[in-house]
């Protein structure tokens, strides 16, 4: 197997896990992740297609803001992971809404790893609707390397 297959396997397994840390299935992070598909990943990028659920939508049929964000949170850490090999949480997130997209359509999301320094790290992750291309946010965040305590571990 290549580097970049083994890349996409541990990003793969990053992702379950992920989702597995609701505590429901109402839990925002959860059902923002579901059916995402990673079609590329490589050290410091990832990119990925989603049909968005229905349970993402706002009251007048879009993907909710919200879910937008956890959805450029998640992504973001996957592809920091694959060069550090350690998880991150954001210290610093923002976010950019340039457009709307309906529930149920395709978008495209690109995250990349920009720069690295100390426990910090650097993502910019793009999402796009998939039928023109055209960019529904874009979101730039530092993340540090989490340190876990013992006893505090987040159950999976």
């Amino acid at each position: 197997m290549g580097n970049e297959a083994i890349v996409i396997e541990e990003v793969k397994k990053w992702v379950k896990i992920h989702e597995r840390r609701r505590f429901n299935e109402d839990n925002l992070q959860y059902l923002s992740l579901k059916g995402l598909q990673i079609i590329q990943a490589q050290r410091g990028s990832i990119l990925c297609n989603q049909i968005l659920p229905n349970e993402l939508s706002d009251r007048t049929g879009n993907c909710h803001v919200g879910a937008i964000a956890a959805i450029i949170d998640a992504v973001g850490a996957a592809a920091i992971a694959t060069c550090t090999g350690h998880l991150r949480v954001s210290v610093d997130f923002n976010i950019s809404y340039f457009s709307t997209v309906k529930i149920q359509e395709e978008v495209e999301i690109e995250a990349k790893a920009i720069a690295h320094k100390g426990k910090l790290s650097m993502t910019t992750v793009e999402i796009r609707r998939k039928k023109d291309g055209v960019m529904v946010a874009l979101g730039k965040q530092w993340m540090s390397q989490i340190k876990f305590i013992p006893g505090l571990q987040p159950r999976l």
